[in-house]
C-alpha cells in the first residue's frame, strides 16, 4: 500500500469483562473468540494485507509480552525487534507516542495504523479500501479515525458526528470527513437520538497517521506527556538501567488519546466504514460474533445442555451441565467459575476488583502460564512452598537467572534435561533430579526432540515470580516474568 506504512497492533489491555477466561496477564486480545486463532492473531494476520511483517510494531507490557511472543511465533523472526514494552500501563496516549518516538528513529516519513488487538474485523477487502483512503488522508496532515455505523443504541462506545457538509477525499464509495465533534458515551435517551438521527458513529479505536503528525498534536495538546514519553524513549534507545526506565515511564501522565489528542485537534478526521466490526465487550456480546444453536445458545467445550435458550455457556476441561436456563452466562475454568444473567455481564469488571482488592491470584492469571520457551502450571502452594509441573519446547531453554529468595527442587518426568546450577552442568533423565540452592545461577534446557516435562519444588519465604534475575534471556525480556 505504502512502503512508509507500518501497522501498530496496540496489546496492552487487561482481562476483566472476559473473566474468568480472561485474566490480568492473559486478557482478551489472547483467546480464541470466534474462529480458529486467536484475536490478536487475527488482528495480525488482517494487517499483512497492508504491510509486510517486519513492519508491524507490537506495543504492550512486561506482564503479556511472553504471551503474546507465544502466540505470534509464526512471524518471530520479523517481530523480534519490533516489540515496544512500556514497562508499566499508562493509557493509550503514552503508549502511542512511544511508538511514534521510535517509528521516527527508524523512518521519518513513517505513517502509522493504530488498531487495537482485541476486535473483530470482517469484510477484509472493505477494510483494506478503508486503509487506503485513510493513508490518503494521513498524507495531508490529518488524524484519521474509522467511524463504525451504530446498529443499536450502544452507551458503552463514545460516538463521533462528522461534518458531511464537506467531504476531504474519496476513493470509491468511502468518503473522509472533517470531525464535527466528539460526544463521551451517552445515556441510553441519547443513544437512541443520535442512532435516529443517522450521523453519528461509534468510536471504533482505530487510527491512522503520520508518525510525525501525531507526536506534534501530542505535543501541543500534552506537553508534559510528550517531554516525558521522549525522555523514557531516550534512556531505552541508550541501554539505560530497566528500572530506570521504568521510574521515568510511571512519571508520564495517563491520558487517553482520544481525550487528551483526538478531542482537541483541528487536524482530526473520519470515515465511515463499511467493515463489520465489534469490539466483543463482554460475555452478553458475544453472540455478536459467535455462532448459536437453534435455541439461540453460544456454546462451547464440554457441555451438557437440557431446555437451556439464550445463553453462553462455556467449559474448559470439567463437564458443565445447565438445565432449563434462559439469558445467562456459566463460563467455566480450572480454578474458577463465573454464573451471571447476560444482563449484568457488565458488572463482570466489578467482580475482578473484588478479587484484586483482595489478593486473589484468579484475577492475575492462569493456573497455566505459556511462556516463548514452553509453559508451568500451578499444581499447588501453601505456606512456604509451591509446586508447578514446567514444560520445556523441544530446543527451547530458560533465561540464565537466580532468585534471592527461593530453593528449587526439580524432577524429571518426561524428556531429558541439560541442566546449569553454578558451574555444574548436568544430563538428567526421567526419574532423575537436582536442587538449585538460593542465589545460584542456573538454567534449564531441553536439548532433545520430546517436550520436557519436569515437576519442581520451590521453598522460600517469598514465591512471587518477580524474585527473578536474568543474567542472559534468548528471548531479550527486561520483565519480572520467567
Amino acid at each position: 500500500m505504502t512502503d512508509h506504512l507500518y501497522p501498530v497492533i496496540l496489546a496492552g489491555g487487561s482481562g476483566t469483562r472476559f473473566w474468568p477466561l480472561s485474566r490480568h496477564l492473559y486478557p482478551k486480545q489472547l483467546l480464541r473468540i470466534i474462529g480458529d486463532e486467536t484475536l490478536i492473531q487475527q488482528t495480525m494476520r488482517r494487517v499483512l494485507s497492508c504491510a509486510s511483517p517486519d513492519r508491524v510494531l507490537i506495543s504492550t507490557n512486561p506482564g503479556q509480552a511472553d504471551s503474546i511472543r507465544v502466540q505470534l511465533g509464526e512471524w518471530k523472526s520479523e517481530l523480534k525487534d519490533n516489540y515496544v514494552i512500556e514497562p508499566v500501563g499508562r493509557n493509550t496516549a503514552p503508549a502511542i507516542a512511544l511508538v511514534a518516538a521510535e517509528l521516527l528513529r527508524r523512518d521519518p516519513d513513517a505513517m502509522m495504523l493504530v488498531l487495537p488487538a482485541d476486535h473483530v474485523v470482517t469484510g477484509e477487502k472493505a477494510f483494506q479500501a478503508a486503509v487506503a483512503l485513510g493513508v490518503q488522508l494521513a498524507r495531508n496532515g490529518h488524524l484519521v479515525t474509522f467511524g463504525i455505523e451504530p446498529i443499536r443504541p450502544e452507551t458503552g462506545y463514545g460516538y463521533i458526528q462528522p461534518n458531511r457538509r464537506t467531504t476531504l477525499a474519496k476513493k470509491g464509495r468511502l468518503t473522509g470527513h472533517p470531525v464535527a465533534r466528539f460526544v463521551e458515551k451517552p445515556n441510553r435517551t441519547k443513544a437512541e437520538q443520535y442512532l435516529k438521527h443517522g450521523n453519528y458513529f461509534w468510536n471504533s479505536g482505530m487510527f491512522l497517521w503520520k508518525a510525525a503528525t501525531i507526536q506534534d498534536e501530542i505535543r501541543r495538546h500534552q506537553p508534559q506527556l510528550a517531554k516525558a514519553v521522549q525522555r523514557v524513549h531516550t534512556l531505552m534507545t541508550s541501554g539505560a538501567d530497566p528500572q530506570q526506565i521504568e521510574a521515568a515511564y510511571k512519571k508520564v501522565p495517563s491520558v487517553s488519546i482520544d481525550n487528551g489528542v483526538m478531542e482537541l485537534s483541528a487536524h482530526a478526521a473520519m470515515i465511515p466504514v463499511g467493515f463489520g466490526w465489534s469490539d466483543v465487550g463482554n460475555w452478553s456480546s458475544l453472540e455478536e460474533v459467535a455462532p448459536r444453536d437453534k435455541a439461540g445458545n453460544v456454546v462451547s467445550g464440554r457441555v451438557i445442555d437440557m431446555d437451556s435458550s439464550n445463553s453462553v455457556l462455556y467449559a474448559d476441561r470439567r463437564v458443565v451441565a445447565t438445565i432449563g436456563l434462559t439469558d445467562m452466562v456459566v463460563v467455566d475454568t480450572p480454578d474458577a467459575t463465573l454464573i451471571c444473567p447476560k444482563s449484568r455481564s457488565q458488572d463482570v469488571k466489578q467482580m475482578v476488583e473484588i478479587l484484586k482488592q483482595q489478593g486473589a491470584p484468579e484475577h492475575l492469571e492462569h493456573l497455566t502460564v505459556f511462556r516463548p520457551w514452553g509453559s508451568y502450571t500451578v499444581l499447588e502452594e501453601g505456606p512456604g512452598y509451591k509446586v508447578k509441573r514446567v514444560t520445556v519446547n523441544p530446543g527451547g531453554r530458560l533465561s540464565l537467572q537466580l532468585h534471592h529468595k527461593r530453593s528449587e527442587h526439580w524432577v524429571v518426568i518426561a524428556g531429558t534435561a541439560r541442566v546449569t546450577c553454578g558451574d555444574e552442568v548436568l544430563q538428567l533423565q526421567v526419574g532423575q533430579s537436582t536442587a538449585i540452592p538460593v542465589e545460584t545461577a542456573h538454567r534449564l534446557e531441553n536439548p532433545g526432540t520430546d517436550t520436557l516435562h519436569i515437576i519442581e519444588v520451590q521453598n522460600g519465604p517469598y514465591l512471587g515470580e518477580d524474585d527473578i534475575v536474568r543474567l542472559q534471556d534468548d528471548y531479550g525480556r527486561l520483565g519480572r516474568t520467567r
